[in-house]
């Protein structure tokens, strides 16, 4: 039976066949979900199985996204900006690093120190990250 056909047959499948096919594949209980979506997390189950799924390096990259801790891209001539006691912080993204008050710095935690006086993760100064 093709993959296409196994697809094909999951939508007609009563919902004891569906668990059943579960246990087969899983080698698991099946999860307690609504029919339909028991039958979406079977049909990714067999594509997975015959197609190959994500490399662990990918799965833990959408784990970090789904948490919310996945590093921003910063790209050159981004511009951040951030109000701190009454200050406007402008910083610029380059190629090597950030240009702040016409000076390039190494890191964005540099520059939250200058401008703060206090040691600060340069992301989460700049709101890049979530503060929980």
């Amino acid at each position: 039976m093709t993959l296409a056909d196994q697809l094909n047959a999951l939508a007609g499948m009563p919902v004891a066949d569906l668990r059943t096919q579960w246990r087969s594949l899983q080698g698991t209980e099946p999860p307690r979900v609504r029919t339909d979506l028991l039958r979406h997390l079977l049909g990714h189950a067999l594509q997975e199985k015959a197609i190959g799924g994500l490399r662990s390096s990918q799965g833990q990259a959408l784990r970090r996204i789904a948490a919310g801790k996945e590093a921003v891209i910063l790209k050159p001539g981004l511009r951040l900006v951030r109000q701190w006691n009454g200050r406007t912080v402008t910083v610029t993204v380059l190629e090597d690093g950030f240009l702040w008050e016409e000076r390039t710095w190494r890191s964005l935690s540099a520059i939250a120190r200058a401008v703060t006086g206090a040691h600060w993760s340069g992301p989460r100064f700049f709101g890049l990250v979530d503060h929980g």
